[in-house]
């Protein structure tokens, strides 16, 4: 079989593209090009998008050259600048938590990229990449996104947006394995990228330079709507987040909400940051269709740790029991899982 294999330069693409070689595959390794230099400043820290980026492009082609590969570079820095970067500005002013690693993965890596590949002249069959994550059988001859092995760096929560026709045309070597097999199988083959860091985050610099928006003074409230302190904008915070707020108090302040129509911040105890119900919305169907009976399942409202629950997910309403679920930010992706680990469903926070 013919498969292209998205290389990132890092341990996880390049294991996947061994391995996928090793079992006989016609391997290509295709990469986007997203950063644009002279736009914005970056950092240091590694992540998907920086000015890191031209190492790791050589990085990935000359693993490309040692394992006898071939390998090529789409420019996709303007359409993620649009569809990315736009989507990340825009949903920060409006105070809600954007998700730019969802929405990349669906509309870039698993999109625009094997497009662009197609359209070059490269022939596969299969795009693979190096995700923690497993596409198993569902209901009804679908096909779903599904927990990997190892729960502490499984990726699935990212994948939600992912359509039926991407899980057909799609491969996850490392799905049934863990991080340390993977750097054990890196070292192993003497690959360059074996003790390489994992990115932490999609963007390597000071957020605010993708916000693009100059500093509003406003004032920090709490759900009586008495003024505890001032902020200098309020998409400098994150619902759930309790250091640096710059308030004091005999207990810990969280932020509960971003009011973005009156430039607040809105903070709470930790009691007052629990939510038992939230609307979701532009649900994306995964391991069955669509349907208007209430499930019974569990839900992630971050992309770290385990799905909790049970919750009952109810025409766009997810209501938890107890006290329910800490931090829920909207904007952020909900992501609804059944027993076995599948992807049932996900969306959007919408309140």
């Amino acid at each position: 079989m013919k498969i292209a294999v998205g290389l990132s330069g890092g341990v996880d693409s390049s294991v996947a593209a061994v391995m996928l070689k090793e079992a006989g595959h016609d391997v290509v390794g295709v990469t986007m090009k997203l950063w644009r230099e002279g736009r914005y400043l970056g950092g240091t820290r590694d992540a998907c998008f920086g000015p890191h980026e031209a190492d790791d492009i050589d990085r990935a082609a000359d693993f490309a050259r040692a394992i006898g590969i071939g390998y090529q570079v789409f420019d996709c820095s303007e359409e993620y600048e649009q569809a990315i970067i736009g989507y990340f500005r825009d949903t920060s002013l409006k105070g809600l938590t954007p998700n730019p690693c969802v929405m990349c993965n669906a509309a870039m890596k698993f999109g625009l990229l094997p497009r662009m590949a197609q359209k070059s002249g490269l022939d596969f069959d299969r795009f693979a990449t190096g995700h923690y994550a497993r596409i198993v059988p569902a209901q009804a001859g679908r096909l779903a996104v599904a927990r990997a092995a190892d729960a502490k760096k499984d990726q699935s929560y990212f994948l939600y947006r992912l359509s039926q026709k991407q899980l057909e045309e799609t491969v996850f070597p490392l799905g049934g394995m863990t991080k340390q097999e993977v750097r054990q199988i890196a070292a192993a083959r003497g690959l360059a990228a074996a003790d390489k860091l994992d990115s932490q985050d999609f963007y390597s610099g000071d957020k605010g330079e993708l916000i693009g928006a100059e500093d509003r003074e406003g004032d920090i409230v709490d759900l009586g709507g008495k003024v505890l302190g001032r902020h200098s904008g309020f998409w400098h915070y994150t619902v759930g987040q309790r250091k640096g707020i710059g308030v004091f108090g005999p207990e810990p302040h969280y932020v509960i909400r971003l009011d973005a129509c009156r430039n607040r911040v809105v903070v709470g105890n930790r009691q007052e940051a629990f939510t038992r119900e939230f609307g979701v919305e532009g649900i994306k169907w995964m391991a069955r269709a669509e349907s208007a009976e209430p499930i019974v399942c569990r839900v992630k409202i971050r992309s770290t740790g385990e799905p909790l629950g049970p919750v009952t997910l109810d025409n766009g309403i997810c209501r938890a029991d107890g006290e329910g679920l800490f931090g829920v930010a909207p904007g952020q992706s909900a992501v609804f899982y059944d027993d076995e680990g599948r992807i049932i469903c996900g969306g959007v926070i919408n309140r």
